[in-house]
């Protein structure tokens, strides 16, 4: 396609080729943004401003990467989580608005605790996004995210460093790496690999062909087996007035509930619903007395 003379005219040709492929127009609009690195105020107002020869090549070959399937977050490099521009890339799972309000409520529950130094462990922490945002919105834990993959945990390292973020990162399996040590833990929280097996191939092409699939799919034909893991070590690694937290898949919130009943058999377990009104989120409070 001939280079277009402004802006607006790229991003009207842009829109419409998204359109035709059933991909997000809007998306045309984040990836002129990204490339003008301008705020979206700058960004409305130069809409009839002349293009450059640089940025509409660019542009160009995101929109098309785009149109055939790499997700937008890879293309721009990052993600918003918790009024946080974070670094992804595809070693990592992008990070989701329903996360965020996992993090809430870990939040929530800290402030009822009113205690300090606190120790917390992030169980498949991917590009760092809940442990950073912990850390940061709750000054003085003593913060743990666990990844069994090199490559994500180099990104989680770079996400924390340039937030200033205080987290740990340790590489292993889940909890294997909490388990080398002594430590106990006041929190547990995780939205690990929970996608069942069977369900793999019915997800969006955006997803199941770009994002990685150790983060997405739980191992097994139910998709619970790191929860089964996880609940499996929570007596040993869960304080007895603890809160153990998950992200869960919309149809497993009383499958995981029962988990870790069987494992904490007098804890208080809730299965929460996002704002959508779907129950994806699982909060077991420890309660041995």
């Amino acid at each position: 396609m001939m280079q277009p003379t402004y802006m607006y005219e790229a991003l009207n040709w842009a829109s419409s080729f998204l359109d035709r492929s059933n991909k997000e127009p809007r998306a045309a609009d984040i990836l002129m943004k990204h490339h003008l690195n301008v705020d979206w105020t700058d960004f409305h107002l130069s809409r009839r401003e002349k293009l450059s020869v640089d940025v509409w090549e660019a542009f160009y070959n995101d929109v098309t990467q785009h149109e055939e399937g790499i997700p937008i977050q890879y293309l721009t490099g990052c993600e918003e989580f918790y009024g946080r521009r974070l670094k992804v890339n595809e070693h990592v799972l992008i990070p989701r608005p329903e996360t965020e309000e996992l993090v809430q409520g870990v939040l929530d529950w800290l402030k009822q605790k009113r205690a300090s130094s606190l120790q917390i462990a992030d169980i498949g922490t991917g590009s760092g996004a809940i442990a950073i945002a912990l850390a940061l919105e709750a000054p003085g834990l003593d913060m743990t995210g666990v990844d069994v993959s090199e490559e994500a945990l180099t990104v989680a390292k770079e996400n924390a460093a340039y937030f200033g973020a205080d987290v740990t990162f340790l590489q292993g399996n889940l909890v294997d790496p909490l388990l080398q040590g002594t430590k106990t833990y006041d929190v547990i929280v995780s939205n690990p690999p929970y996608v069942p097996l069977e369900e793999w191939e019915a997800l969006d092409t955006i997803v199941r062909d770009h994002e990685p699939k150790q983060a997405l799919i739980g191992a097994d034909e139910d998709g619970l087996s790191c929860y089964r893991k996880i609940a499996a070590y929570l007596p040993t690694l869960l304080k007895t007035d603890g809160l153990a937290a998950f992200e869960v898949g919309e149809n497993q919130g009383e499958a995981v509930r029962k988990i870790l009943q069987t494992e904490l058999p007098l804890a208080d377990i809730e299965v929460r619903r996002d704002i959508n009104g779907k129950p994806r989120m699982v909060f077991c409070e420890r309660d041995d007395i």
